[in-house]
């Protein structure tokens, strides 16, 4: 079901200033093409629609994607699928380097039909980051024939790996994105769930029972998932791990620690240490 674009999602689309043109118009010069780009804080692509798939991968910052009614978000150690024949717009706030992979229509039949979140596996993550340090192939597809058999074998990966929808989903019942809007104006909010469907006229079952069917996962979860999405931009800016947990409300840097690490698979000692350039989970 389409999720409510969020209005931060929509703002940004008017007051982004640095925009990006897409390499291509309506042909891909070969069957898959790998590319990277480093974008500035405030940037965004005009809207496209293009006759082949999009594989998008951060190595760091946050890749959001508007398609449709639908927004989707994800963390770095994530990735976006764009269906063939999508209109999407692609945005991000704070700096961000990613890749794309654009697959030819004919080579997605294995692909989800439907625009989602990814879940990427190590060993795809690994294929990236070796694809980027080769050399980049040029507008004109040129690459070597070892290249070209690497990104075949990445799309026959890809089409394995788990999908998630949004990885921050949103829900179209009030009640529930009411709740969600809090979480939004204070990721720090600890109230149990039992005092949050108070204050908004619910049952606990109740919000239990929307979170579940609205968002494909428990209110706990979802949470967990706002505090990443909200810590990311805060450790890449240079702020202690402690004071990012105490702003986000764990009263331990260890129980935050935890959290990134069961979310990411690495700490975010590690996650910032690396250099931007290289910034990707394990």
């Amino acid at each position: 079901m389409p999720k409510s674009r969020p209005q931060a999602a929509t703002t940004a689309r008017k007051v982004l200033q640095h925009v990006s043109p897409p390499p291509f118009a309506d042909t891909l010069p070969v069957p898959v093409y790998f590319r990277t780009e480093h974008l500035p804080s405030h940037a965004r692509y005009p809207t496209m629609r293009h006759p082949w798939g999009e594989f998008v991968y951060s190595f760091s910052g946050i890749t959001e994607v508007t398609a449709g009614e639908e927004y989707f978000l994800a963390p770095p150690h994530m990735g976006l699928w764009i269906a063939p024949g999508t209109e999407h717009v692609g945005f991000n706030h704070a700096e961000t380097v990613h890749c794309s992979v654009y697959i030819s229509r004919e080579l997605c039949s294995a692909m989800p039909a439907q625009t989602c979140a990814m879940m990427v596996s190590p060993l795809v993550r690994s294929m990236l980051d070796h694809l980027r340090a080769l050399p980049p192939a040029g507008h004109d597809g040129s690459e070597s024939p070892a290249r070209a058999r690497l990104l075949r074998v990445l799309v026959d990966l890809l089409s394995t790996c788990a999908t998630t929808g949004s990885y921050l989903p949103h829900a179209d019942n009030s009640e529930l994105n009411a709740v969600l809007q809090v979480f939004h104006g204070n990721p720090a909010d600890n109230r149990p769930l039992a005092e949050l469907a108070a204050a908004f006229h619910m049952s606990e079952r109740t919000l239990m029972r929307h979170a579940q069917r609205e968002l494909g996962m428990s209110l706990t979860e979802w949470r967990a998932r706002l505090r990443l999405v909200s810590a990311l931009p805060l450790l890449q800016a240079g702020r202690s791990v402690e004071s990012v947990a105490l702003d986000l409300g764990y009263a331990t840097s260890s129980a935050f620690i935890a959290m990134f690490r069961r979310l990411t698979g690495t700490s975010p000692g590690k996650f910032v240490a690396r250099p931007a350039n290289h910034q990707v989970s394990e």
